[in-house]
């Protein structure tokens, strides 16, 4: 199922994919939330910090790591407290209407 939105073809809606010839943006997505369709782009064209930490990485890029971890800890789901914290609130709704609907 390809859709064609202002003259990109992407292959669905909220499926990411490359654009390796946009000037500045690494990646764009098509989202989709119920009737509102948004192009989103996103990503430093060319980073070269992506992943996980290099074998014999420099200390500057270790740096760099650090605090791109730092400003985005909150969103990343690997190992986040603020993501711990959601899931034991979902548990206990759950707890809450399986003992409401007993």
């Amino acid at each position: 199922m390809a859709i064609e939105y202002r003259g990109e073809k992407f292959e669905g809606y909220n499926k990411p994919k490359r654009t390796p010839k946009h000037p500045k943006k690494s990646h764009a997505v098509l989202a989709k939330e119920g009737d509102t369709i948004k192009l989103i782009r996103f990503g430093e064209q060319g980073a070269k910090t992506a992943g996980k930490p290099k074998k014999g990485e420099s200390d500057r890029m270790k740096k760099k790591r650090a605090s791109f971890k730092a400003r985005h800890g909150k969103n990343i789901k690997k190992g986040n407290k603020h993501e711990q914290e959601d899931e034991s609130r979902n548990e206990s709704s759950k707890e809450r209407s399986t003992r409401s609907s007993s």
